[in-house]
């Protein structure tokens, strides 16, 4: 062959493979799973700074100590919020206490407000909040337990179309179904992920759909329960979810993905899976973040969508995380995530309490600020349920508003 032909081929053939590998990561970046679908505009975040949000914090401290109804919701955990078509707030809590409280001084002559001993300790409530302040609580438990010895536990929530295409609109709210256990899941053990549907806007429970059951799965710490939070980009919605390796001594646990077509989160076949390769129906979810030492989740963690980038925001490893959020980010769903990033503390009140659950409330957020409440128990779980009686103001959400920035 001559010489310049020769020189013709090598040149087509660099071209050819030079246009294949742009090709390549032009899809990689618009594919979901890939690197996400605006992967261009994505760029490492972190927090830059925060503040205390009294005002929110203040306002659950108002309801809560409100004595005019002895029904009424007054402390609990698993903090979620969903904004309604009518502007109203519906915020969903796992284990809740209703009851009557009482001005200080407390029976120990503490200056707590406080509440009975007896006082009723449902596993689920709904508040509704209006204009910034709580108007009501929903009757509780909202979610019935669903077999003697399981409880249902609401974690995040969506209004989306009755069904994909539909003008009518409902609540979806994912459920955690646990089971009681012995110790070390004195939590429960995992059983199952479900989806509620509520009616609008009169929020009447229509029905609860199992969507992944994992009873069939031996060990429990390798049990992965979806819903923690979500993120809506395009048209899926992205359902993040983790296991309990904490409770199987595993310094952090690990945290998973699943998708589902806006409009169907209520149809077990619609939803996808993470396999660590590919997005199936038929395989076991595999973790996008946790190595089981340094990196990973708590078992509630909150990711938010911003520029490009999705942040996730955790209770951080050792033991650091009972009072120190830390967070990572990934231009895609699945990852690579990367971090930690750097912790921030936020303030706690006195006492041998612990922070959890940090979530995003994305409907409070906006003008470069995000919202993110993050709840208070007692520590030793066998003096938790006296000692959160004992100063109601203990067992309530904190809030916090965040700036994201690039890190220096």
């Amino acid at each position: 062959m001559p010489e310049d032909a020769r020189a013709r081929q090598r040149t087509g053939t660099g071209v050819g493979l030079l246009l294949a590998l742009v090709l390549a990561a032009v899809l990689l970046t618009a594919l979901p799973g890939g690197g996400g679908r605006n992967g261009g505009d994505c760029a490492p975040l972190t927090v830059g700074s925060w503040s205390a949000q009294d005002r929110l914090t203040g306002e659950f401290a108002r309801y809560g100590d409100d004595g005019a109804r002895a029904d009424d919701w007054t402390g609990g955990d698993g903090t979620h919020s969903v904004r309604l078509p009518d502007g109203r707030l519906l915020w969903l809590f796992s284990d809740t206490y209703l009851g009557q409280v009482y001005g200080p001084p407390n029976p120990f002559g503490e200056s707590h407000a406080w509440r009975d001993t007896t006082a009723p300790l449902v596993r689920n409530s709904a508040v509704l909040m209006r204009g910034g302040r709580l108007e009501a609580t929903l009757p509780a438990p909202l979610f019935p337990d669903p077999a003697p010895n399981q409880w249902r536990w609401p974690v995040a929530a969506r209004v989306e179309p009755r069904s994909p295409g539909s003008d009518e609109q409902v609540v979806r709210v994912l459920l955690w179904v646990r089971t009681a256990g012995p110790s070390p899941w004195i939590y429960g053990v995992p059983t199952a992920t479900e989806v509620a549907t509520l009616s609008l806007p009169g929020l009447r429970v229509e029905s609860v759909t199992r969507i992944l059951d994992e009873q069939r799965v031996q060990d429990p710490s390798r049990r992965v329960l979806f819903g923690t939070t979500l993120v809506e980009d395009g048209e899926w919605t992205y359902v993040f979810g983790g296991d309990d390796g904490r409770a199987a001594s595993r310094p952090v646990s690990s945290a998973h993905v699943a998708r589902v077509p806006r409009g169907g989160l209520a149809e077990p076949g619609a939803w996808e899976y993470w396999d660590g390769s590919r997005w199936t129906t038929g395989a076991r979810p595999r973790p996008v973040l946790g190595d089981g030492r340094r990196t990973g989740v708590g078992s509630a963690f909150s990711v938010v969508r911003q520029d490009g980038t999705y942040v996730l925001f955790t209770m951080a490893a050792g033991t650091k995380g009972l009072a120190a959020v830390t967070s990572y980010w990934s231009c895609s769903p699945t990852g690579p995530w990367h971090g930690p990033e750097k912790d921030f503390t936020p303030s706690l009140p006195s006492g041998q309490v612990a922070a959890y659950n940090p979530q995003a409330h994305p409907e409070l957020s906006g003008g470069g600020r995000l919202v993110l409440s993050y709840d208070v128990n007692w520590l030793e779980t066998s003096l938790a349920s006296a000692e959160l009686s004992r100063n109601v103001s203990l067992y309530r959400p904190r809030f916090v508003t965040l700036r994201l920035t690039r890190p220096r």
